[in-house]
């Protein structure tokens, strides 16, 4: 079964109108082999492997330590795997190397069409300032309608990508007039500090880093754009099997949650050793992030579905897909 959704993702990626993924980065690959690694000698344990990015509270979650603590009256363990981006990390709940995670609005629209069996369990509000489009400093560039005839780096398949659509799409600009320079988010930076690229779009606390470290200017963010939520998502199979443990997850989530909106300065120390961050980026970033973790409703599927839509007219989807399908009900 596994052979089989990878080649269902392969042709995906491979064609023109797919805006997945193209290759699986080299640090999906040695995050795989880890995990290959280590479920031998956790065949014998019951865990659940927890995908997580640089940034977020499943960040926080994994440095809090309490998570063990409160699954071990359900007889399970967490472990951890790192991701640069949601693409990745939807690839690895798709071949079944982890059962929960956290992405933005696209990766999961980009992983359903693709056959991934994943389903949304919860969601955080809207934080449409916690990503944007970034110029240099002393670029000429004042409008999103400049961005006409320009190369906009941008990691593919990600929620950035949507804000660049919609952002183009508001200042008259058809997206297919712009030159999208496919890049994770470290290569990204390179090629906008080098000049490479005319401008970058990004998420924080890459965007605050950028922002703090080269006085990069932001020509729009998500404000009245885009909502940019983030989602939290499991395998299919493990929200079916496991509901419990997942409920347990987003209880504590919850808890940190609470924790962070409360004292943003301590929360930026507190992930500033184990993200590689400065303080003062994360806290920056962390002004611009939404709090509260809430149960999947209608209101967010209606509008996941618009994103789907815009990328199915776009012909960066292969195929229209139908959000309600991938939402977490029991017994389903």
């Amino acid at each position: 079964m596994t052979a089989h959704r990878m080649a269902t993702l392969s042709e995906i990626i491979a064609s023109p109108l797919a805006s997945f993924v193209c290759l699986l980065s080299v640090s999906l690959v040695a995050a795989l082999a880890m995990i290959a690694g280590t479920n031998e000698a956790l065949a014998q344990e019951k865990v659940v492997r927890i995908g997580f990015q640089k940034y977020g509270k499943l960040v926080l979650l994994k440095s809090k330590g309490t998570l063990d603590e409160k699954l071990k009256p359900l007889g399970y363990r967490a472990a951890w795997t790192e991701f640069p981006s949601g693409p990745p990390l939807l690839e690895a709940i798709n071949v079944g190397a982890i059962d929960f995670g956290n992405a933005g609005e696209a990766p999961p629209i980009f992983a359903q069409a693709a056959g991934a069996p994943m389903v949304y369990v919860a969601y955080e509000p809207p934080a449409p300032k916690g990503e944007a489009i970034l110029v240099p400093k002393d670029s000429k560039l004042a409008s999103v309608a400049d961005l006409k005839g320009k190369k906009i780096a941008l990691n593919k398949g990600s929620n950035v990508h949507y804000l660049l659509v919609k952002a183009l799409e508001k200042a008259g600009v058809n997206y297919s007039d712009i030159e999208p320079v496919f890049l994770a988010p470290a290569d990204a930076r390179a090629a906008f500090e080098r000049g490479s690229v005319d401008a970058w779009v990004i998420w924080d606390p890459f965007q605050a880093a950028a922002e703090l470290a080269t006085q990069a200017r932001t020509l729009a963010d998500g404000t009245g754009v885009v909502a940019n939520h983030q989602f939290y998502l499991s395998s299919r199979k493990f929200a079916v099997s496991d509901a419990k443990v997942i409920d347990v997850v987003l209880k504590e989530l919850a808890e940190v949650d609470a924790w962070a909106s409360s004292d943003i300065k301590a929360v930026a120390e507190r992930l500033s050793p184990s993200v590689g961050l400065p303080v003062p980026v994360l806290e920056l970033a962390l002004t611009r992030q939404s709090y509260g973790i809430r149960p999947i409703n209608e209101a967010v599927i209606a509008e996941q579905q618009r994103i789907a839509d815009t990328f199915f007219e776009l012909r960066l989807l292969p195929k229209r897909i139908n959000i309600s399908d991938a939402i977490s009900r029991s017994g389903s």
